[in-house]
């Protein structure tokens, strides 16, 4: 008699049951790889590079009422390329998550940035997750499969966590990719509502990285792709919905941007030279091959092209995923090759190259032989053997030598120069670098940022290759106090300022490497020679401590000026490290 009643019980539950796991088998296949990125990139440490410290400057002065300058003070000048992230980061400080101080012994500085950057990753693989489920039974092992080979990628983990914008343009262009195969398989692609939110992510995607705009042609691709005379009607319609809602807040900053800073592009984009891509350039992405390896590559074309030829709703899924997936290879190919490793460009693609690939493997092999999967298994360990052996190479030579860090730049920059300012005498000066991250953090002088990217004037003169004006300018005009670079710097040839006779002339060196001092900054022989004492001391310690553990973080709780120090240079973590 129990049995019997205990029957029906089980055949009521078990649907119920079964559509709890569905419910959340989502947070399942976003949280296994979203768990395997952290574990992969906790593999580079505390690392956060260089570059961030300018977004994290910014969000500094935005979040303490100083405006849109690089250091309070300073004249606004648009040293960012990342608004949304710059806005993600101020919040994080306004909230006091963020450049307040450590939790649980580990500065907020590293953390915050990347606890948000994974929050991004899950938000990517739980969009994996809506579109599989669009055209499959097995959405969870999809984006298993998918997610875990996107966390295996060196370049897509070391950059989404660098505490640069890259785990945010992810997302975001994962969700323009969402939006369109979802919607080309139930039939909503020209619906107003889609147009609107494609146009409105494009807007957000182009505020997280300037190359964000070349996304605003996915719509129409997309529509184009599906088009037929019944409806080119609402093709235009629903396209021109699309270009209106990327233009009120793609305009609404663009306003904004002429009436703070005067100018309507990003001064980044002035200062990295940006131009239009050469013949040459188009063949970019062959680096991206070598990356990933050959055979998985073909390997993974090869399945891409026999989803693409059966019909099915797959097909019309993989159709929509290559039309953001070209743009964001595109966009590699465009822009100007970066000095950084790791190809930090191409965060986009993998994610969204992972998803299709997956996605047609299984649809391919669904209805293959035991014969036909016996050998694509083959294949794809082979293909996956050689592309994780490459993984790895490429990992651990990263976290040997990584992209110079903002830890190190604060170190070798900030507080060593503010040493020398200290030991001079210097209470008011100026410091011409090119490393604008670690040193707008810490710097207790005027600092001017001889790249570019933070200063409106330099910026025009390396757009205009104006050598000789740039040299005038700094020499003649701006006379910083303190002058430093490394000898590694791409632009020192270039710039030639070291064999000016102005320079030589009015500057005397601190340290042969690249620090320099106006010549009536010092007041006698014995300070100078404690100055370069000092640099010799700093310069040993950093090279100790960098060399050992390039991923560690040095620089404490928080990064902030040094105080003035009297004849001696104030504490620091160089003075404690000392």
């Amino acid at each position: 008699m129990t049995a019997v009643a205990q029957r029906p019980l089980s055949t009521v539950d078990a649907p119920a049951e079964r559509r709890s796991r569905r419910q959340w088998g989502w947070v399942l296949a976003a949280a296994v790889p979203t768990v395997l990125t952290g574990l992969h990139a906790a593999f580079y440490g505390q690392w956060i590079v260089d570059d961030a410290g300018l977004s994290f400057a910014y969000a500094r002065s935005l979040a303490t009422g100083a405006g849109p300058v690089l250091q309070p003070g300073s004249d606004p000048v648009e040293g960012f390329s990342n608004p949304t992230w710059v806005a993600v980061l101020a919040i994080g400080r306004a909230l006091r998550l963020f450049d307040h101080g450590a939790w649980f012994g580990t500065p907020d500085l590293v953390l915050y940035p990347k606890l948000v950057a994974l929050l991004c990753c899950f938000g990517v693989f739980a969009l994996m997750f809506s579109i599989a489920r669009t055209v499959s039974r097995r959405p969870v092992a999809i984006t298993l499969v998918a997610g875990t080979a996107t966390a295996a990628v060196p370049s897509f983990v070391i950059w989404t966590t660098s505490g640069l914008e890259n785990g945010l343009f992810a997302l975001v262009v994962m969700a323009i990719a969402a939006v369109l195969a979802r919607t080309a398989v139930s039939g909503l692609l020209l619906d107003p509502r889609t147009a609107a939110a494609v146009g409105i992510l494009v807007a957000l995607a182009a505020l997280t990285r300037p190359e964000g705009i070349v996304f605003l042609a996915a719509f129409p691709i997309a529509t184009v792709l599906t088009v037929g005379p019944a409806t080119i009607r609402r093709t235009v319609r629903a396209n021109l919905i699309s270009l209106v809602a990327f233009a009120i807040p793609a305009g609404a900053y663009l306003t904004w941007r002429l009436l703070t800073f005067g100018d309507y592009l990003p001064n980044t984009a002035r200062a990295k030279e940006q131009g239009l891509p050469s013949v040459r350039d188009l063949g970019r992405p062959e680096l991206l091959i070598d990356y990933l390896g050959w055979l998985t590559t073909v390997l993974a074309v090869a399945v891409i092209a026999a989803a693409i030829t059966r019909p099915s709703p797959t097909r019309a899924v993989v159709a929509m995923l290559l039309v953001p997936l070209g743009l964001a290879v595109a966009n590699y190919a465009i822009l100007r090759p970066d000095w950084m490793m790791q190809h930090r460009f191409a965060t986009a693609v993998w994610p969204l190259a992972a998803i299709t690939v997956t996605l047609s493997a299984f649809n391919v092999l669904r209805g293959a032989s035991t014969r036909r999967r016996l050998v694509a298994t083959t294949l794809a360990t082979a293909a996956a053997g050689l592309t994780l052996n490459g993984f790895w190479h490429h990992a651990t030579a990263f976290r040997s030598e990584p992209t110079v860090g903002m830890c190190a730049v604060a170190q070798n920059t900030g507080y060593w120069i503010n040493g020398y300012a200290d030991i001079l005498g210097v209470k008011d000066g100026t410091l011409l670098t090119v490393d604008g991250g670690g040193s707008s953090l810490t710097s207790r002088l005027h600092l001017v940022d001889l790249s570019g990217l933070a200063d409106a004037r330099i910026a025009r003169f390396w757009q205009d290759d104006d050598m000789s004006g740039l040299r005038d300018y700094v020499l003649e005009d701006l006379r910083p106090t303190f002058v430093t670079y490394f000898s590694g710097w791409a632009g020192r040839g270039r710039l030639a300022i070291e064999t000016d006779p102005r320079f030589n002339a009015d500057y005397v060196q601190l340290w042969s490497g690249g620090d320099w001092v106006r010549r009536d900054a010092v007041p006698d022989p014995e300070r100078l020679a404690a100055a370069r004492q000092w640099g010799r001391d700093v310069l040993a310690l950093i090279d100790r401590q960098y060399t050992a553990v390039p991923h560690r973080w040095w620089c404490g709780d928080t990064l902030r000026p040094s105080d003035i120090g009297s004849g001696a240079p104030a504490a620091s973590p160089l003075t404690r490290a000392r």
